[in-house]
C-alpha cells in the first residue's frame, strides 16, 4: 500500500491495478470510497485498460488476429510499479511484457497517477507507445464512493447533481452488458437525478452525449459533496449493484460492444490511439467539500 496524505485527505493506493482502496476525508472523518465487500462487489476503484466494457466472444480483434480480454481489460488484475512518489503524490506503471502480449500485442507503458492539492485528488492515466505502430485502446475509471456518507442517513437522501441541463437519455445494455442500440430517458429533477434502490436494476446509465463535465454527489440532508469533473473523458457510466450502499461515478474514453459482428479494434466506439513514440494523457479530479 501507497499512502498520501495532506491536511484535508488520506489516500491509500494499492500496487494491484494501481487502484485506490481509501480516501478519508479528514475533517469530516468520513470514509469516501466503497470498501471492496466481496460479498456484494469486490472493487474499490478499478482502473479499466486497455478496454472498457465488454467485448463480443470475449476476444479483441487487432491486424486479423483475436486475442482473449475480460469485461474492462487485464490492468486492474496486474501489479503496477511504483515509479514516484511523495508524500502527495504516487505514480505507479505498467509496462508491455509476457504478461500483456497474449491479450494486447503492443508496446506499451501505462502510468496511473494521484496527486493530493487541499481538497482535491487528481488522478491521470497515460500511455507511451513505444511499439514501431499506432497502438489503439480504451481507458476510463470505475471509482465506488459508499453512500450514505454518515450513519442514520438513507440511500435516497442523495442524488447526482449535473453542473449544465441536461435531457439524459442511457443507452440500453443487454443481460450480456452490450449496446442494444436502445436509448431510454432518465427523468431528472431540475439537475438532479436521485439515488433509489432500484435506479440500477437494468445496469448501468451511460450517457454518451452528455453537456455536463462535472457531477457532484450530494444529500438532501447537509452540504458535504464530491464533485467528479472529467474535462478529457466523453462518456460517462453511473452504476451501482442493486440495493448496495455504494454509486459509481465512471468517466471513460472507449465502451462496451455492441451487439451484432465483432469490430477491428480501430473500428470500436470511442476508441483511442497514440502514433508511435507518442504520449497520451487524460485526468479527473475528485473534490471533497
Amino acid at each position: 500500500m501507497t499512502t498520501l496524505e495532506n491536511d484535508f485527505l488520506r489516500v491509500t493506493t494499492r500496487p494491484q491495478g494501481a487502484e485506490l482502496t481509501s480516501i478519508l476525508h479528514k475533517p469530516t472523518g468520513i470514509e469516501h470510497l466503497w470498501q471492496a465487500d466481496p460479498a456484494v462487489w469486490g472493487w474499490h476503484a478499478p482502473n479499466l485498460f486497455p478496454i472498457v466494457g465488454g467485448l463480443l466472444n470475449n476476444e479483441l480483434l487487432i491486424e486479423g488476429h483475436a486475442y482473449p480480454m475480460e469485461r474492462h481489460g487485464f490492468a486492474r488484475k496486474l501489479a503496477f510499479d511504483l515509479l514516484d512518489s511523495t508524500p502527495t503524490t504516487a505514480v505507479w506503471g505498467l509496462t508491455s511484457g509476457k504478461q500483456t502480449e497474449p491479450h494486447f500485442p503492443y508496446g506499451f507503458t501505462f502510468q496511473i497517477s494521484y496527486e493530493l492539492i487541499d481538497e482535491q485528488l487528481v488522478v491521470t492515466y497515460k500511455v507511451f507507445n513505444q511499439d514501431t505502430k499506432t497502438i489503439y485502446f480504451s481507458v476510463g475509471a470505475h471509482p465506488a464512493f459508499a453512500v450514505p456518507f454518515n450513519a442514520g442517513e438513507a440511500y435516497e437522501d442523495y442524488y447526482i447533481d449535473f453542473n449544465e441541463p441536461e435531457q439524459l437519455e442511457t443507452h440500453m445494455l443487454s443481460k450480456d452488458g452490450f449496446f442494444t442500440g436502445e436509448t431510454r430517458p432518465v427523468p431528472l429533477d431540475g439537475y438532479k437525478l436521485h439515488l433509489t434502490e432500484h435506479l440500477f436494476d437494468q445496469d448501468a446509465l451511460v450517457f454518451k452525449q452528455l453537456n455536463s463535465r462535472s457531477v457532484a454527489i450530494r444529500s438532501t440532508k447537509h452540504s458535504h459533496s464530491v464533485d467528479v469533473e472529467f474535462p478529457d473523458f466523453t462518456y460517462l457510466g453511473i452504476w451501482a449493484k442493486p440495493g448496495a450502499p455504494f454509486v459509481c461515478i465512471e468517466p471513460w474514453l472507449g465502451c462496451a460492444d455492441s451487439e451484432g459482428e465483432p469490430k477491428p479494434i480501430q473500428q470500436k466506439e470511442a476508441i483511442q490511439h497514440v502514433d508511435v513514440g507518442g504520449e497520451f494523457s487524460a485526468s479527473f479530479t475528485i473534490t471533497f467539500s
